[in-house]
C-alpha cells in the first residue's frame, strides 16, 4: 500500500467535493448583462461619445496650430491638455498631434523669448 502525503496547498483533494465555482465567480457575459432591446441605445450612445471625442480632438488640433502663431504660452498648454483628453477618449491621431503641437509651441516660447527682448 502506497501512502500519499496530503497536499497542504490544495485542501479539497478529496473526491467528495466536486463542485465547480466558475459560474459563481466569473462576471456575466455581455449578452446576458445587456438585453437585445438596449443594443440600439448603446450604439447611439457610442456614436455620440465618438462624435464628442472627435470634436475634442479637432479643437485641440486647432488650438495647437493657433498656438504656434499667437499666445503660445497660453494656448500651448491648453492644446496639450485638450489633446491628452482626446487621446484618452480614443482620438489617438488628433490627440497626439494636439499634444505635440501644444508642447512644441510652449517650448518654442521659452527658446525664442530671449531673442524678442
Amino acid at each position: 500500500m502506497i501512502l500519499r502525503p496530503r497536499r497542504v496547498d490544495y485542501p479539497r483533494q478529496d473526491r467528495e467535493h466536486n463542485e465547480e465555482y466558475a459560474a459563481e465567480v466569473s462576471p456575466l457575459p455581455m449578452h446576458v448583462r445587456s438585453p437585445a432591446a438596449s443594443e440600439a441605445t448603446e450604439s447611439s450612445e457610442r456614436k455620440e461619445v465618438g462624435t464628442a471625442s472627435r470634436m475634442t480632438g479637432y479643437v485641440g488640433l486647432a488650438l495647437g496650430i493657433a498656438s504656434l502663431f499667437i499666445w503660445s504660452i497660453v494656448m500651448g498648454p491648453i492644446a496639450a491638455v485638450v489633446g491628452y483628453y482626446a487621446y484618452a477618449k480614443g482620438q489617438k491621431t488628433a490627440g497626439a498631434w494636439a499634444m505635440g503641437l501644444g508642447i512644441v509651441a510652449t517650448l518654442s516660447y521659452f527658446v525664442m523669448i530671449p531673442f524678442a527682448r
